[in-house]
């Protein structure tokens, strides 16, 4: 079954400004790609779902911008990102690490548009 693209959208929390980031067909199937939003580094994923994550680059466990180079997966049927410096699990829609309790990612609300991602940053 194909998901239509334009249909795949995640909702804001709060005041957030939508921004066009790049083509989704330019982002790599379970592979992360950096991107610079309102001076935010951010890291991007698009899943064999369809669906489209755009969380905060830095790992809050060690400050490193290395984010995208995580390694998607799920846990109990969410998606995830593990960090590439020491593995920790989080949820990419909520930010919650599933392997060690108080680091939280930030993440952000994305859409897509007329076969461009946005993000609200």
């Amino acid at each position: 079954m194909t998901i239509g693209l334009e249909s795949i959208e995640r909702p804001v929390d709060g005041p957030a400004a939508w921004h066009r980031v790049c083509a989704v067909e330019e982002l790599e199937l379970a592979w992360g790609e950096a991107a610079l939003v309102e001076g935010k580094q951010l890291a991007l994923f698009r899943l064999e779902s369809g669906e489209v994550y755009a969380v905060a680059q830095q790992d809050p466990a060690t400050l490193a911008n290395v984010m995208a180079r995580g390694i998607t997966g799920c846990r109990g049927g969410r998606p995830t990102i593990a960090s590439p410096l020491h593995k920790e699990v989080y949820d990419l829609q909520t930010g919650e690490c599933f392997t060690t309790p108080g680091l939280r990612l930030d993440s952000y609300a994305t859409r897509i548009v007329e076969g461009y991602l946005e993000v609200a940053v």
